[in-house]
Formats: C-alpha cells, structure tokens, sequence
C-alpha cells in the first residue's frame, strides 16, 4: 500500500509538473497601481514618439495570457509593438473584493473608455497625450484557440502613430 501511494504521488507530481510548464506565463502585476502604470507609461510614449496599447485582463484569463504569448512569440508582430507602442498589461479582476481596490479599479476603468463591455482581453489604444483613441475586442482577433495573426497585424499596423497622424 505505501509503495502504491509512493507511486501515486510520483505519477502526480510528475504531470502537474508537466501541466505547469505548457501553461502559459502569467504577464499581469497585480501589485501595482494601474493608474500609475498608464501614467508611466504615456510619459514614456511621448518621450519616444510612441502610442500606449493597454491589453486589459488579468492572469485569472486564459485569452489574456494566450495572445500576450502569442505576440510575443512571433518576431514580425513583436517588432511592429516595440517599434510604435509601450505595451503594458493593466491588471483588472471584475471580481475584485477590497473596496480600496475596487475604486481603484473603477477609476481606472472610467479612464480608459470602460472597456469591460468587450470583454477580455480588451486592447485600449493611447495617444502620447493619454487620450483614448480605439478600444479593440479581441474577439474580432481570434481564430480557434488562439489569433489570426493577419488580424493582429492590421489591428496593430492601423493604429501606429504614422497611420493615425
């Protein structure tokens, strides 16, 4: 009987280890001050003739985390985000319980436009003045479990400073 248990938890231990390195990285700081992290990074995209693409989610969604992977995996898509934009990932859980928090997390929501009727992620794009822009669903995005990289591309290439101005 112990060495079945023995085996059991070895077999266990061994896929959730396995299951724990497919899974996708978690890209959301849900430490930080999301008002202070677009401030930060508006006053970055300015000094650098950039736009703020705000990809809006959390860790708690598997669509969230996908396309950050996906975008960051692909060399053509991650050039034309680092050459136009500061891309940050504003942490937001709808299901949030401190009252701090959640005020917190409805200012930050108002700024942005109130993105959430998209549902997540949702991309909110940023002049160098922090003025919202474009509010993109991700769904439009999507192609089985992942996105269409064309798509992603578009969305991307239309919304460049050069083809905004």
């Amino acid at each position: 009987m112990k060495k079945f248990l023995t085996i059991a938890l070895l077999i266990s231990f061994v896929f959730s280890t396995a299951i724990a390195q497919n899974a996708p990285k978690k890209v959301y700081d849900e430490t930080i001050n999301p008002m202070e992290q677009i401030d930060k990074a508006v006053k970055q995209a300015k000094s650098e003739g950039k736009f703020v693409i705000c990809q809006v989610g959390g860790n708690w969604c598997p669509w969230c985390l996908r396309f950050a992977e996906f975008i960051t995996s692909d060399s053509t898509i991650n050039k034309l985000v680092n050459d136009n934009f500061v891309y940050i990932h504003v942490n937001y859980n709808p299901r949030q319980s401190d009252p701090t928090q959640k005020e917190l997390a409805a200012k930050m929501m108002k700024r942005l436009g109130n993105p959430a009727r998209f549902g997540y992620p949702v991309f909110v794009v940023l002049d160098e003045n922090g003025k919202v822009i474009h509010t993109q669903d991700s769904g439009f995005l999507e192609e089985g479990k992942s996105y269409n990289k064309e798509k992603v591309m578009r969305f991307f290439e239309c919304w460049t400073p050069k083809a905004v101005k």
